[in-house]
């Protein structure tokens, strides 16, 4: 072997041997490198710096609001980290929201039993799913293109469908849909068992519990969670060693409009009403509390507790606002700013430093 070729050999071992030590991570080093890790500690401080600064914040009332009220944009979250990971994105769960509500409340007002217009529901909002995904994954279709295209087509359906009406007379199973909607657990005294200091915990935070225990579960332990992965990271090389790329697309957003779905059917059965407007703008919210919550907006990462997580971020945010005073209307701009933050956060810890590229867009801007 030449002295040359040798160098060349052990130069490609030494720079291995670099990569193999930068990728080895010790559980703490991986914990610090978390994003979910830091918005929770995130969360928690600012919950106890409000209950600090506005005592009422901290009652089991506004926890049993904060909680019922970020559980079903939770959901939908858990939905979007799927088709996020994927690399790609859907706008349209909003809208399908609204399509599921009109369907069932349809279904509802002509004395169909409550299972019957559940299932009617959720049939839509799969459909709606199944449409998405094969475009996206038989097709080709870019998915914002085509989740922005169902995000219409599903609104327009749910006003035509509706004739722009609200629905309430839900027959005779409307007492069954609002107890889905509006059931706590644990209860109060003399209702239930509970002291005051518990929280009494909606119907829509616990199926939002369950959903995630399940989804965490599947990325931890499935077959399916690696080709999952391995489809984000690199979809040709997924391709390449025998991943079914298309047909994991395609169950990506069937199970984002699965969530969207359930997330409907809650919200009908708490309101006790279906409208169509039923949703409109969730879809910022959703993939706010998604990235917020370190999903990589390129792909190959994300975590059901990340969903979680950012999306509690977000309500607790908004009601701390109304606590201390300010006006509402702000929220939008503190959500815009922290999905900013956590593109940046996202950035960081994936190994693309911001500083560095500060330094190759000044070095540009010289040359």
């Amino acid at each position: 072997m030449k002295p040359s070729s040798a160098k060349v050999i052990e130069e490609t071992h030494a720079a291995i041997s670099d990569v193999v030590s930068i990728r080895e991570q010790t559980t703490f080093q991986r914990l610090v490198a978390n994003q979910a890790i830091w918005v929770a500690a995130a969360l928690l401080a600012l919950v106890i710096f409000m209950t600090w600064l506005e005592p009422s914040f901290g009652t089991t009332d506004n926890v049993t609001n904060i909680t019922r009220n970020f559980a079903p944009l939770a959901i939908m979250s858990l939905g979007m980290t799927v088709v996020i990971i994927t690399g790609g994105i859907d706008l349209s769960v909003g809208s399908v929201m609204g399509l599921v509500a009109i369907v069932t409340g349809l279904l509802l007002t002509w004395h169909h039993s409550w299972y019957v217009a559940f299932a009617a529901g959720l049939l839509a909002g799969l459909a709606c799913g199944a449409f998405n995904g094969f475009f996206v994954a038989y097709v080709g279709m870019p998915s914002f293109v085509v989740t922005l295209g169902m995000l219409s087509i599903a609104r327009s359906l749910a006003v035509v469908l509706s004739g722009n009406q609200m629905l309430y007379q839900f027959g005779p199973d409307a007492p069954i849909v609002r107890a889905i909607g509006q059931a706590k657990w644990p209860l109060h005294a003399p209702a239930g068992w509970a002291p005051r200091w518990i929280p009494e915990l909606s119907s829509h935070f616990w199926v939002m519990l369950i959903l995630a225990f399940i989804l965490g579960a599947v990325f931890i332990f499935t077959a399916w969670a690696r080709h999952l992965y391995a489809l984000g990271s690199n979809e040709n090389a997924a391709r390449l060693t025998g991943v079914s790329v298309d047909w994991i697309k395609f169950q990506a957003y069937l199970f984002s409009s699965f969530t969207a779905s359930i997330a409907s059917l809650l919200l009908l059965g708490y309101s006790g009403s279906a409208i169509n407007a039923m949703g409109t703008g969730y879809e910022l919210r959703v993939i706010a509390g998604t990235v917020i919550g370190g999903a990589n907006l390129m792909g190959g990462y994300g975590t059901a507790f990340g969903a979680v997580i950012g999306s509690a971020f977000l309500e607790v945010i908004r009601n701390a606002l109304l606590m201390a005073g300010i006006d509402s209307n702000w929220q939008g701009a503190f959500v815009g700013m922290f999905i900013v933050i956590a593109v940046l956060l996202g950035m960081q810890t994936s190994g693309t430093s911001l500083l560095a590229a500060i330094r190759e867009w000044i070095v540009w801007k010289r040359s």
